[in-house]
This record gives structure tokens, sequence and C-alpha cells, in this order.
């Protein structure tokens, strides 16, 4: 008798066949992830830094394939990362802002209730803070939400969820948008296959990056592929282009740590406001 996936408990489902050191890989993830803040808001973007930042993504959208493995309760899982998403965007607003004058930025998010506290004036701030530019969370929060229905399968969930996530992602200018959610269905659905997480991947990352410009210098060393043949230098430019530099996360993801840290769920998910304080602390030290 065949037993389905939704009946077995966290413990007895096979696991996934990628790295499960997610202590390790979350603070991983957060490194790059501040490096690609840092390069935005404090170096104009410098490209070097935005190319290693890509990193932090893939790693993120595996450790959530992992955890989802693992949870016993997703919704209190989609809760707690609701809630941190929350609590953290107020911080996002400020940290990623690339004007670098903080208290411009306050007194621009806060001008609606300038002549009064109303209704309409608190719902332009909450649209200017939550709603114009989410962070990481909200799609993390709708990539999980995707992974849930096509797992329980109840009420045509298994397409309803993930269609829904995908319009909500675009709708709601998620980070990453809606590719940032297909990413989550199609690593869930490899899971199980470190070739075929590698295929998805390499694939994936290919088609997001295509429509990006071609990396002309790193390190301040101009990056010339003319010279080479064609095919040669085609394959290259193809690998070349800034997310597609997404890639660089596959050996995180595939090749498992020998040993892990077991974070403190509120440490683990207090990390990323955390970073975001740390990246207001320094704009202020730098820019005033």
């Amino acid at each position: 008798m065949t037993v389905s996936t939704r009946d077995v408990s966290p413990s007895v489902r096979p696991a996934p066949a990628g790295n499960l050191s997610t202590g390790l890989l979350k603070l991983i993830a957060l490194f790059f992830m501040f490096i690609d803040h840092s390069g935005k808001v404090l170096f104009n973007n410098l490209s070097e830094m935005r190319i290693l930042g890509r990193i932090a993504f893939p790693i993120y959208v595996w450790c959530m394939i992992v955890g989802f493995h693992r949870t016993r309760s997703v919704p209190r899982y989609l809760l707690r990362i609701l809630l941190v998403g929350l609590i953290s965007q107020p911080f996002y607003v400020l940290a990623l802002d690339t004007q670098g004058h903080l208290g411009v930025l306050v007194r621009e998010i806060f001008a609606p209730l300038a002549e009064g506290l109303t209704f309409s004036g608190l719902g332009e701030v909450f649209s200017t803070v939550f709603l114009k530019k989410p962070s990481i969370f909200l799609s993390l929060f709708l990539g999980l939400a995707a992974l849930w229905g096509i797992r329980e399968k109840k009420g045509l969930s298994q397409f309803l969820l993930p269609a829904a996530a995908l319009v909500l992602a675009s709708y709601l200018n998620a980070d990453y948008g809606w590719k940032g959610v297909m990413l989550f269905i199609l690593l869930y659905a490899v899971q199980d296959s470190r070739p075929g997480i590698a295929a998805v991947m390499v694939a994936f990352f290919l088609f997001w990056g295509s429509s990006y410009s071609v990396t002309s210098s790193l390190f301040g060393i101009p990056v010339d592929l003319s010279a080479l043949p064609g095919s040669v230098s085609v394959l290259l430019k193809a690998f070349m282009r800034l997310e597609t530099y997404a890639l660089l996360s596959l050996p995180f993801i595939l090749i498992r740590f020998r040993k892990d840290i077991r974070l403190p769920k509120w440490i683990g998910y207090g990390l990323y406001p955390a970073h975001l304080i740390l990246l207001i602390i320094l704009k202020l030290v730098i820019f005033g």
C-alpha cells in the first residue's frame, strides 16, 4: 500500500539531497546579503559586491525547502516568516534607500501625517513602508505557501496556491518577483536529486540572467570576450550576467557540510533585522 507524503511526518519523509546544515547556510546567506546591500547603499552600487550578493537568495530558498521538510507546523512556520517580515520592513526601507539622508527619507515617509493623524494619511504611510518595496520575506512567505499547497493537495491547492503566490509576487512587487516563487517550486520538485538541483539552477538562472547586460569589468580589470572563439565567447557571456552569478551558490547548496550550528530561533530570525540596523548606523556615520 502506498502512503501519501502528506500523511507522513517530516521525520519519516526522505530528506532533501543537498546540504542540510541550514544553521551555517543562513549565516553564509546573510553574509553575502550584507555584502550586496552594502554595495548598493554604501558603495554606489558597486558591481562586484552586487555580484557576490546574488549568492544569498538561492541559499535562503534552499534553507526554506529544508525547513519545510523538517517543520511539523507549516502555518506556524508561515506566521514566523510573516512576523519577522513585518518587523523588519521599516528597517528595510530605511536601510536600502540609496539617497543616503535618513532624515529626509523619514520626513518624506511621514509627510502625509504632517497636518494631522488621518486614516488616509496612515494608509499612505503604510503603503510607502510596507507595499512600495517589500523585503525578501514576502518572497519567502509566498514561496513557502506555494510549497504547502503543492504538498497538501487539498481542494486543488496544488494548483491554486502556487498560482496565487506567483500572481501576488508580481502584483505586490515582491523582491525577485514571480521568478523568486518559481525558484521555490522548481527546487522543491527536484529536491531529492543533486543532478536535478544543479540542472534546474543552471537552466533557471541562465534564463533569468538573459535580460541583464554582460559584465564589462571585474575589480577594475576590463573583461573583453571578443578575442575568444565565437562559441566560447557566447557561452561565457551567458554565465557573466548579474543574475546568472547566482549559480555561485550551487556548491553551498549541493555539498553537505560535516557539521552545523543550531541557532536559537529568535537569533536566527533576528539576524536579518539586525543587519539592516547595522546598515542604517553605517549610513548615518558615512552620510550623516
